[in-house]
């Protein structure tokens, strides 16, 4: 038989029930095997129950002393109730000077403390029973998780001022670097906004006009780590050109912010080409000879595209290769069986083949082909060869190169330029 005998209106600090006609102090703490939470209970006397109900500073500390042993029992062991019980005079009535000592030789939960409303520097300074005076029922989690990151950057020497953490606060990064920024005006002080908007308008002038693209071969919403990169390092030295009070946090996550925009911008454009789509939208130049272009993988599967599609052919294929590419499928051709010519991409390789008809085969001979490689400079070469392909074919490859027949040579080359 269980009855609660005194619980306060937060229902996480632990309660005080009477189980079979004894005193317990029952807390939650952790998780079992199955991830539900586990209970603890341990005994307690009516002198330790007093103190309870009259000091919300003590019940805390006491909470907080305990939550480690939670911790040491796991998913499945057993709290230590004798060091459980340990712990009850010496938290709960023995004098402040005495308590905190106590807590400078054991392990406790600092952020349990901090989250209800304990004095940070009277807690580092050891002093635990004066820190709690200002202790409150009501838990504020995110002022502990803030402790929590002001020390892991202190670990690492980075210390913000205010206009530091202004700014990790307006993009949402201030408890984690890992959240995608965003912008959160309503998160800053009023008065440092302003001093906040300009750092943000410096960095939104040194990356106007660019942009970061996509990177079919990771996937239809994946963006090019090169656009990316190039992106952050111009806001970034813009920022800290314009700011060089600022901490490295803070201009690292405007850098973030911005790429973050830009990579959402691209993601949510259609899969489109302006260079391709201006010229078949006139119909004219070389892509006017294509008829019918075939995309293939690796895994053989293939997909057409039609003169008279609304969409260009680089468009389609760039689609296809986002549906498609994977790790073990990361080589795309496009041929134009009509021209006798096509090119194939190798993505593993960043590399690019490019291969015309000589002769056609017929019953008694094989068909015969010219062959050529070329080296890829990432994403954005492989678009620029592809657009050339499909308005002027293989012809239009040319200026891409240099290109190389032997198929040793190549792979000389494709080395030397992997050792740099």
């Amino acid at each position: 038989m269980r009855d609660i005998v005194f619980t306060r209106e937060s229902g996480w600090i632990p309660n005080v029930i009477r189980e079979d006609g004894e005193l317990r102090l029952m807390l939650g703490a952790g998780a079992d095997a199955n991830h539900a939470p586990r209970t603890f209970t341990f005994s307690i006397s009516e002198a330790h129950l007093a103190v309870i109900r009259e000091e919300l500073a003590r019940h805390l500390l006491l909470w907080s002393a305990a939550l480690p042993l939670c911790d040491a029992a796991g998913t499945r062991g057993r709290l230590d109730e004798d060091a459980a019980v340990a712990l009850l005079d010496p938290i709960l009535l023995a004098a402040p000077a005495d308590v905190d000592a106590l807590f400078r030789r054991i392990r406790w939960d600092r952020s349990r403390l901090i989250a209800h409303g304990a004095d940070i520097g009277l807690l580092e300074r050891g002093q635990v029973c004066a820190a709690m005076r200002a202790a409150t029922e009501a838990s504020n989690g995110k002022r502990a998780q803030e402790y929590h990151a002001d020390r892991r950057r202190a670990e690492r020497g980075a210390v913000l001022g205010p206009l530091d953490a202004a700014i990790l606060r307006y993009t949402g990064q201030y408890l984690h670097g890992a959240t995608v920024p965003r912008r959160m005006p309503d998160a800053v002080d009023p008065a440092l906004l302003p001093d906040v908007i300009r750092v943000v308008a410096t960095a939104e002038q040194a990356c106007a006009g660019m942009r970061i693209g996509r990177d079919p071969r990771r996937g239809n919403r994946a963006t090019d780590r090169r656009d990316w990169d190039r992106m952050e390092t111009t806001v970034e030295a813009a920022v800290r050109r314009a700011h060089p009070q600022l901490v490295d946090d803070a201009v690292r996550t405007v850098g973030v912010l911005m790429c973050s925009e830009a990579a959402d911008r691209s993601r949510n454009t259609p899969v489109e080409d302006d260079e391709d789509a201006a010229a078949h939208r006139a119909d004219s130049g070389g892509s006017a000879r294509k008829t019918v272009l075939s995309f293939t993988d690796d895994k053989g599967v293939e997909r057409k595209w039609l003169r008279d599609s609304p969409r260009t052919a680089a468009a389609e294929f760039w689609e296809f290769v986002g549906d498609r590419s994977a790790a073990d499928n990361e080589v795309f051709t496009i041929e134009d069986e009509e021209m006798g010519e096509g090119i194939q991409l190798h993505f593993y390789a960043d590399s690019i083949a490019r291969i015309t008809t000589l002769r056609e085969g017929d019953g008694s001979s094989d068909p015969e082909y010219r062959v050529e490689y070329s080296l890829v400079d990432g994403i954005g070469g492989y678009r620029n060869l592809v657009s050339a392909f499909v308005r002027g074919g293989c012809a239009a490859l040319e200026e891409h190169g240099p290109w190389m027949s032997d198929a040793a040579e190549f792979e000389r080359a494709r080395r030397r330029r992997d050792a740099r």
